[in-house]
């Protein structure tokens, strides 16, 4: 079977990285092409056409800054479909991208599966009319999704469970001490430790850092490390938090999380994998921190939450601090009760539990692989 994966950012990596080993244990003389990242090539054991670190734009601005990149990047992936043809084509999230590819394969008369579906539900509905129209199937990893689809006419989704549940249990199967991991990541100080988890973005990192550090700097009892992306260099988090003292853990992100009192952690994937491994946090999302951007996102947005541990309870288990309202101030406030005893702690606790009762035990990548090799 010839397959081609197309991921666009660091978490599309890993999770196409996995599908791509469930894949193979399936059908090893499956031919795989794929747009990914190092994960991914790993898995696959060739490198991609294009990384993604080459097709992550972020922001109007920078859109429009980048255009030409943009338009040839979606020349090469379409080159890249029309010359392998696949049998099958898997996009894994990074919908603005993937669903281009989608329509440009599908009038190909290739079958386009999607794994991780774009997150329609929160914003950007609009796009529900391409994925009917292209999208053969679709795999979902929330379980709140395959009820939001259905309701919306269209039935060829299925939950194949969440992917980060099962990294997140076989990472807390295999954690080293926190010795070793104090002595892996060069961190001599003893004091209890809250995690800062930016996100991957760059522009992330730029709006949300520098107030994460003010906030935790506010507890001279504890340290703050800051869980790093696996693409960005040490020498950017420096530059944007100017703190020559600045400590920076690479390649262990759910470790740090794990001996942390508490984190704070900008909305996206890293939220739900800090519930899962079960660690108290704030989430935060500066965004530019213009009151009007909040207001147009509260618009924009058809979602009661944004993080990922809410939606999937449908109850407000974390604090979400959004744009304008996410300041070092605010952050303290919601960070206090949860570094010591307190029913707000908790209260988090517990809706973790939930959380993770909801989300089920289905292996994502092997239920998802099984069910697009037999079609």
């Amino acid at each position: 079977m010839k397959i081609m994966l197309v991921a666009g950012e660091a978490s599309g990596d890993l999770h196409g990285s996995r599908l791509i080993e469930a894949l193979r244990r399936r059908d090893a003389g499956c031919e795989i092409r794929f747009i990914g990242g190092d994960l991914m090539a790993k898995a696959a054991g060739c490198a991609p056409a294009l990384h993604y670190e080459n097709l992550n734009v972020m922001g109007f601005s920078e859109v429009l800054r980048n255009l030409g990149k943009i338009f040839r990047n979606l020349r090469m992936a379409k080159d890249m479909i029309r010359e392998f043809m696949p049998d099958v084509l898997i996009l894994v999230d990074f919908p603005g991208f993937n669903l281009k590819l989608a329509k440009f394969a599908s009038r190909q008369g290739i079958r386009v599966d999607y794994y991780i579906s774009p997150k329609i539900w929160a914003w950007k509905e609009w796009r529900l009319k391409s994925i009917r129209l292209y999208v053969t199937h679709l795999y979902s990893i929330l379980p709140f999704e395959t009820d939001y689809y259905k309701k919306r006419g269209y039935d060829r989704i299925t939950y194949v469970g969440n992917p980060s549940v099962e990294e997140i249990d076989y990472m807390l199967g295999h954690i080293v001490p926190l010795r070793h991991f104090r002595e892996r990541q060069g961190i001599t100080d003893e004091r209890p430790m809250i995690a800062l988890v930016p996100g991957s973005r760059r522009g992330e990192i730029r709006n949300n850092l520098p107030l994460m550090i003010e906030a935790a700097k506010r507890y001279p009892e504890f340290q703050y490390v800051v869980a790093a992306a696996p693409s960005i260099p040490e020498k950017f988090y420096r530059e944007i938090a100017q703190d020559p003292g600045l400590q920076v853990a690479f390649g262990a992100t759910p470790t740090l999380v794990k001996y942390s009192r508490a984190a704070l952690v900008t909305s996206g994937t890293a939220t739900l994998e800090t519930a899962l491994v079960g660690t108290p946090q704030v989430v935060c999302y500066r965004a530019n921190g213009k009151k009007i951007s909040y207001k147009i996102m509260e618009k924009l947005l058809k979602v009661k939450y944004v993080s990922l541990p809410n939606l999937i309870v449908g109850n407000s288990i974390v604090p979400e601090l959004l744009v304008h309202r996410c300041t070092p101030a605010q952050i303290c406030r919601e960070l206090t009760p949860l570094l010591q005893p307190s029913p707000k702690r908790d209260w988090q606790i517990n809706g973790y539990r939930l959380m993770r009762r909801k989300l089920g035990t289905s292996i994502a990548p092997e239920y998802a692989a099984e069910l697009i090799l037999e079609k």
